[in-house]
């Protein structure tokens, strides 16, 4: 590391790309006070100032990816090139609100209620227990068609669909194939099945 230590920025940035960890290190600290002093007068919307610096590291670490020596640019100009417009670019994107719905979203596998941890997922009260029992067997069949009237009242049938694949255990993307629709559009229908099945 103390050899690095010598070589100018330009230099390390390429032996970053080249694939030497150390090289990508150096150049993050020696850069991460510059960071600090841009992230400084800005505001993220729902973020802390740490949310900020690590916006502004992305730049950096950018920086050092695509740096190209032979532009008559120093890396320290287009370091701070690349950690503004991150910085920027995240602000901007929390004041539109863009990812408010993957980040307030409600999982298939955790506690439906919410209020404590090692309770029955939400996906295991969509699926009924087999019975060895016949008595039980029929009682469990008469639930599942009560459950199944019940979505049928409460649900779409593209969300019907939806469910019925991932009950199923196929994934998002093979839903997605399956209905010819994207991995966001299954997201979405799996979210307002669990919102309905909680109400």
């Amino acid at each position: 590391m103390e050899a690095l230590s010598q070589l100018p920025d330009e230099t390390l940035a390429l032996r970053a790309q080249a694939g030497e960890p150390d090289a990508a290190e150096l150049l993050c600290e020696r850069y991460k006070d510059m960071v600090r002093m841009m992230a400084r007068p800005y505001f993220l919307l729902g973020g802390d100032r740490d949310d900020l610096l690590q916006e502004g590291m992305i730049g950096l670490y950018k920086a050092i990816q695509h740096y190209k020596a032979g532009h008559n640019a120093a890396f320290r100009s287009f370091a701070e090139l690349c950690v503004g417009r991150q910085i920027i670019s995240a602000i901007t994107m929390a004041a539109r609100n863009k990812h408010q719905p993957l980040n307030s979203y409600i999982s298939l596998y955790g506690d439906p209620a919410g209020l404590s941890e090692g309770g029955p997922e939400l996906i295991d009260l969509l699926k009924l227990p087999t019975a060895e029992d016949p008595e039980e067997a029929l009682l469990h069949k008469e639930a599942e068609l009560d459950m199944r009237r019940k979505l049928d009242e409460l649900l779409s049938p593209f969300e019907k669909q939806v469910v019925d694949l991932f009950l199923s255990g196929l994934s998002y993307q093979q839903i997605g194939e399956a209905l010819s629709c994207g991995r966001k559009s299954v997201d979405n229908a799996l979210q307002r099945v669990k919102k309905k099945l909680e109400a």
